[in-house]
């Protein structure tokens, strides 16, 4: 059975504020993932020692990845990834809709990667969402929209990511009409929310799925390297596709 996995590593800083590529990388491997999407990554960042995270976690993880930066400062990048075991093929990488304000705000990216598992393909997106309401609105409406999802009823299709918006948010009402909460749909429930990681009291971080995507179990794990890797804890779903031959 796949495991997908989304985690905003927080630039692998940990609760300790220690910068550490491998923790992450061994809490991730220690999740036994086929895929996985991660948030708020530094590639050649001064204030990160100059390492390229997503390459290294990669590495470690012995998967195939596509970076999208969401911010570039001459060689330095900052943004997300998707990771797999699979075959896989980029399909697109782009900012999300900004505001036109005079305050800075930090861009925001999405990446989609078609994955093979076995006989059936499966699109994945990858999104990080601003922390501001009326930028997060406009990134979800482009999500849900003819770029991303498409304009038919998307097939097999999982969007991920940390949406900063929980539940009630018309950023997860936007998604949710076009898209199943994987929380909502697994045959089993346990824990899954997500910050901040040493105390979870927040559903910031979501699975959205398509109607031929089913949701097996969804979970946050909290253990004592979950809390410590990120601000985050990683969300964890198992599933399987029912386009797949039996």
């Amino acid at each position: 059975m796949p495991r997908i996995v989304t985690y905003n590593v927080h630039r692998c800083i940990g609760a300790d504020s220690r910068l550490d590529v491998g923790r992450v990388a061994g809490v991730i491997a220690a999740l036994e993932p086929d895929i996985v999407a991660l948030q708020e990554l530094d590639v050649g960042r001064a204030r990160t020692g100059g390492v390229d995270q997503a390459h290294q976690i990669a590495q470690r993880l012995e998967m195939a990845f596509h970076f999208n930066a969401a911010m570039r400062v001459e060689e330095e990048q900052y943004g997300d990834a998707i990771l797999t075991r699979y075959p896989e093929r980029l399909e697109r990488a782009a900012p999300l809709p900004a505001l036109r304000t005079r305050l800075r705000l930090e861009t925001r990216g999405a990446l989609r990667v078609a994955v093979q598992i076995g006989e059936a393909s499966l699109r994945v997106i990858n999104a990080h969402l601003s922390l501001v309401p009326r930028e997060q609105r406009l990134q979800a409406a482009a999500l849900a929209g003819p770029d991303w999802l498409g304009s038919e009823p998307p097939a097999a299709t999982i969007v991920l990511g940390d949406f900063n918006a929980t539940s009630p948010s018309i950023v997860y009402r936007t998604l949710a009409a076009r898209l199943g909460d994987a929380r909502r749909l697994a045959a089993q429930r346990r824990a899954s929310s997500t910050f901040p990681a040493a105390f979870p009291l927040l559903r910031i971080d979501h699975i959205f799925v398509s109607h031929d995507v089913r949701v097996e179990r969804v979970e946050a794990p909290y253990t004592r390297a979950t809390r410590a890797a990120s601000d985050h804890l990683p969300l964890v779903m198992d599933f399987t596709l029912e386009t797949a031959p039996a």
